[in-house]
This record gives structure tokens, C-alpha cells and sequence, in this order.
């Protein structure tokens, strides 16, 4: 039976874009100097989150709180996120992440140092591209050594 892109979970997206990604980073880094390298990877990994958060909203169908708050549990798929919904209404979220198996992955793959990048980089260009008259904050990451993630989205009534 064919498969698409899509009938592959996130996280194994993710792993599959790591190992190729990461490497290509550190070569570019050793040639042309870390910084400017990781400045254009952050640029071209932006502009995918943008264009995913567009693809988010339609297959949403939607762009509105209620929207987001149903279109999430794609992030878990393969249980690849552990979730506390601490408050959802129709105009805010409170999301923690009390275990990201996305940060086991890129640890466990020894990509750690580009784990940010790669991923939670995502979260406000992704937020841009699906709606960005929702404010989305974050304070701290798993990946970033903290204990859980906070998500928060907030809109106007």
C-alpha cells in the first residue's frame, strides 16, 4: 500500500530531516563559519514552519483557538509528546509538555546542540503561518534542560 509523506508520524519526520540536516549544518559550519551557517538553516527552517502552519490551518479547517486546540494532538502522534492541557477556552491555552520524545531523539541521535533549532525553532514561525493574531509564548523547553515546556496561546475575544 503507497504512502504519503503524511501517513508518516511527525517525530520520524523529524528524525529523518535531523539526520540529514544536522550533518549538512556542521559541514557548512566548519566552511563558512557557524554562525552564518546556522543563521541560514534557522532562515530555511522558518520559512518550512511558516508553510506548515498554513498547511496546519486547513487541515484544521480553521485558524481560530478552537482550531489550534484541536489540530495539537498531531504534535503526539506516536506519543511523541506527553501533554498537560492546564486550561482551554476560546481564547486561551495553557500547554505544558511534561515529556518530549523529540529531545530523547535528537540526544539520542547526539544532535542535542541542533535539537532547538530543528525543532522548537519551529513553534513561533508554525504559529505565524497558522494564525498570528494568536500570541504564542514559550519561557522554557525540555530541550533547553528545563523540567517541561510551556506552551501558552492567547487571543482576543
Amino acid at each position: 500500500m503507497p504512502q504519503d509523506i503524511n501517513s508518516v508520524d511527525l517525530i520520524v519526520r523529524r528524525e529523518i530531516e535531523a539526520l540529514l540536516a544536522a550533518p549538512l549544518i556542521e559541514a557548512y559550519s566548519r566552511e563558512f563559519g557557524e554562525d552564518a551557517s546556522e543563521a541560514v538553516a534557522k532562515k530555511v527552517i522558518g520559512k518550512l514552519a511558516l508553510e506548515a502552519g498554513k498547511m496546519l490551518k486547513m487541515f484544521a479547517g480553521g485558524d481560530t483557538m478552537q482550531h489550534l486546540q484541536r489540530a495539537l494532538p498531531l504534535f503526539s502522534q506516536g506519543g511523541a509528546l506527553e501533554v498537560e492541557i492546564a486550561e482551554a477556552t476560546e481564547t486561551k491555552a495553557v500547554v505544558n509538555i511534561t515529556r518530549c520524545k523529540y529531545a530523547e531523539m535528537y540526544k539520542e541521535h547526539g544532535l542535542e546542540k541542533y535539537g532547538y533549532l530543528l525543532g522548537c525553532g519551529r513553534d513561533y514561525a508554525l504559529m505565524e503561518g497558522f494564525n498570528p493574531k494568536i500570541k504564542f509564548t514559550r519561557t522554557q523547553t525540555i530541550m533547553e534542560g528545563a523540567k517541561y515546556c510551556d506552551f501558552r496561546f492567547e487571543t482576543e475575544a
